[in-house]
């Protein structure tokens, strides 16, 4: 207790003596009056990216964009990495590297918010059917952010030292643009970073506000795909059949004992059947029945467990129904983001001075995934944490109306741009210039 007691009474000396050292800097502007400077151009930048939006592995345009901007700031940049990836290197004399990330694509979203730069674009999906493509989940205000970050900092060298590497990820929502770029060699290629960063919007967070949480932040994501075996016929004699459709009822209520009898409930998990097909018509028993699961976990633990309690059920589905054994095939997608205790230990104070410590708050423990994820995996220490984009006005509004906000992949969402962007700029240059900081005799 004496301990945790003597921490906090550091705190508030922390963040003095940080906002000190960010008032002695030679730079002539801090970063919320840079930003406040620039916010006409990002803001067009911004409409340009959101207008504009781009699905996952396809961000040719959107990558162009980034790269011409970060060239316009100084940057040297390479392209075309593991897709449409970008790298920008800000070299700045000896010092640690660090990375900033901010994810391109966007979604298959038809967008409805009426906004004057509203996207119109239209494409084929996967399907061959038109579907409109929107930026709802808000990367583009994180690759906007992400150049008004570099900007600042290239416009200021003198209040840091070190390297600065600025990523353009392409295909964040298949969670497969990380992985992309790792595999082509981002940590080879480029110097591996010391420390990576990233913010992500929320659409239930007041602007001027952001949040995170140490350790374990959002979830490992899976997938599952099950094919039960049966025998086909007449749905009048199933005596002489082997009814798939019974081995998935069966299936899919032993699947939720995983959770509910396997595993601590102080560890969170979840195990959703999110499809099931079988048979054709009322009188034909179908010779199969396909079930996909998502499945979602924090600790590689309780992650195995799951995934290993799946097959098990299955197999004895089967046995039990003398049918033949179930087709499984798992997918591992993206893995649980760990934010490093001690790097947010290290930038609670930068952030306090930067924002407000009344403005920064505890986020939720999510089973959403993000494939951030990666780069720490990688041996990288990371910090991800979330940018409020919604005025506290709207927010009143909605909650007085007794609605919830429209939610990130809703069609109805954006933000409230330019406090995003003053307070994501602000707060992620501030942790720059801390892991950056400029040594002194």
């Amino acid at each position: 207790m004496q301990h945790r007691h003597c921490a906090t009474s550091l705190i508030p000396r922390l963040i003095a003596l940080w906002a000190g050292l960010l008032s002695g800097l030679q730079a002539a502007e801090q970063p919320r009056q840079w930003a406040e400077t620039h916010l006409d151009e990002l803001v067009i930048q911004y409409s340009e990216f959101h207008a504009n939006p781009e699905l996952s592995f396809q961000e040719k345009s959107t990558s162009t964009r980034l790269a011409r901007a970060l060239r316009d700031c100084g940057f040297t940049v390479t392209t075309d990495i593991g897709g449409h990836g970008v790298v920008g290197l800000l070299e700045n004399g000896d010092g640690p590297v660090v990375m900033l990330r901010a994810d391109m694509d966007a979604l298959p979203v038809t967008e409805q918010t009426g906004l004057p730069y509203a996207s119109r674009v239209v494409v084929k999906s996967e399907d061959d059917r038109d579907t409109g493509v929107m930026h709802a989940c808000g990367h583009d205000v994180h690759v906007t952010n992400l150049i008004g970050t570099g900007c600042y900092l290239a416009a200021n060298r003198a209040g840091w030292q070190g390297t600065l590497m600025l990523v353009g990820q392409p295909a964040e929502e298949k969670g497969a643009g990380a992985r992309a770029m790792l595999d082509a060699g981002l940590f080879r290629q480029f110097p591996k970073p010391d420390y990576a960063l990233a913010l992500h919007v929320s659409a239930e967070l007041a602007t001027g506000k952001i949040a995170y949480r140490p350790g374990y932040t959002m979830a490992n994501v899976d997938s599952v795909d099950i094919t039960l075996h049966g025998k086909g016929g007449h749905g009048a004699y199933p005596h002489k059949s082997n009814d798939p459709v019974v081995q998935a009822a069966q299936l899919v209520l032993e699947l939720q004992t995983i959770v509910s009898r396997e595993i601590d409930p102080l560890e969170p998990a979840v195990i959703t059947v999110g499809s099931l097909h079988a048979g054709t018509r009322h009188n034909i028993i179908g010779d199969t029945a396909e079930l996909e699961l998502t499945v979602r976990s924090f600790s590689d633990e309780v992650r195995e467990h799951l995934l290993d309690a799946i097959q098990r059920k299955a197999n004895a589905v089967a046995s039990s129904n003398a049918a033949p054994p179930p087709r499984i095939d798992i997918a591992r997608g993206t893995p649980a983001l760990f934010n490093d205790p001690d790097l947010a230990r290290r930038l609670r104070p930068v952030f306090s001075a930067a924002v407000g410590a009344e403005n920064i708050g505890l986020a939720a423990m999510t089973m959403a995934g993000e494939d951030f994820s990666r780069y720490g995996r990688a041996g990288v220490p990371s910090l991800m944490y979330w940018l409020g984009v919604v005025e506290q006005a709207r927010l009143d509004d909605y909650t007085a109306a007794g609605e919830s906000p429209p939610s990130l992949h809703s069609p109805l969402f954006y933000p409230d741009i330019r406090p995003s962007l003053v307070t994501g700029i602000s707060s992620m240059a501030a942790a720059a210039l801390e892991l950056l900081g400029r040594e002194t005799d």
